[in-house]
Parts: C-alpha cells; structure tokens; sequence
C-alpha cells in the first residue's frame, strides 16, 4: 500500500490571547509565517489554522476534480475555487462547522450534468473533505 507523509510545525510564546506563534510547513512555502489571537479572531496580519485549512481544501478538491476529468476525458481550460470556512462556538470551545466551496470553471466538452456529477464526486473523495467533519457545500458554476 503506497503512503505520502507530509508535515508542519508551530512555535508559541505566551498566553492564549497575548501569545504569539508562527507556523512552517515541510515544503517552505510557509516558513515562520506569523499566527496569533487576532490573526484567528479577528484581522491581524498574518495566519491562521482556518484559512490555511479552507486554502488546503480549495487546492485538494480542485485537483481532485481535474482527475475526475480526466477520468471523463475532459480537461479544465480554467478552475478557480474558494473555501470559506466557518466555526461555531460549541461547548469546550470552536468547531470547524461548515466549509462552502465556491467553483467556477469552463471545460470544454463538458455538460452541466457531467459537470455536476465529476464536482459532487470531487468533494466527496478528496482527501481534505473525508478528514473534516464538518458540512461541506458547493456551488458550482460552469461558465463557457
């Protein structure tokens, strides 16, 4: 059976609130990239888990996609995604409630039902959807 391991690191300073931090990822993209209570609840410079995660799961469903049209013998002229993720207060703190992907893409070749078919099938099995518990949406457009 194949794996594929990668990996992240955090550094923190302080308390929750007046703490500091910073993230790297293994690849260097995010290298000591700062992160703290106003980057996560409110608009600080910086990062944080939500974005970085709603980033991931925009990446990993659109490349999902693209094998799933690819599968089709389709291919995208163009895919640009967002996620928007969102917590809710719950008891013992924060949830990751809901992610909302929001696709625009024009295929050529490609129905309205293949398309809806390969994209339902993209959020479902990428790797990123099947580790959240959280609901995922997706409004999916596909544009000439």
């Amino acid at each position: 059976m194949a794996s594929i391991s990668r990996s992240g690191s955090a550094h923190w300073e302080g308390g929750g609130k007046d703490g500091t931090g910073h993230v790297s990822t293994q690849s260097g993209v995010l290298k000591q990239a700062p992160y703290g209570f106003n980057t996560r609840f409110a608009e600080g410079p910086g990062t944080n888990p939500e974005e970085l995660i709603a980033a991931a799961h925009a990446g990993c469903f659109t490349m999902a996609l693209a094998f799933q049209l690819a599968g089709a013998e389709l291919k995208a002229t163009r895919m640009d995604t967002s996620a928007k993720v969102e917590m809710d207060q719950v008891e013992g703190g924060w949830k990751i409630a809901r992610v909302a992907l929001t696709l625009k893409a024009s295929i050529p070749g490609c129905d309205e039902a293949t398309f809806r078919k390969l994209a339902e099938t993209a959020k479902a099995n990428c790797p990123v959807s099947k580790v959240l518990n959280a609901e995922i949406t997706l409004d999916a457009t596909l544009e000439g």
